[in-house]
């Protein structure tokens, strides 16, 4: 393999990584949001 073959395979490799974080982190936090719009809801468990 060339060296440019294998700078573009990690960076590749890279931005799918950062994709694949960013997308756990934003359904974590859209779990949450809905966790705590549903106690809320519920009349406040609070």
């Amino acid at each position: 393999m060339e060296v440019v073959t294998i700078l573009v395979a990690l960076v590749l490799a890279w931005i799918a990584w950062k994709v694949l974080v960013g997308i756990v982190k934003f359904g974590a936090l859209a779990i949450i949001a809905v966790a705590a719009i549903y106690l809320l809801s519920q009349g406040g468990a609070f």
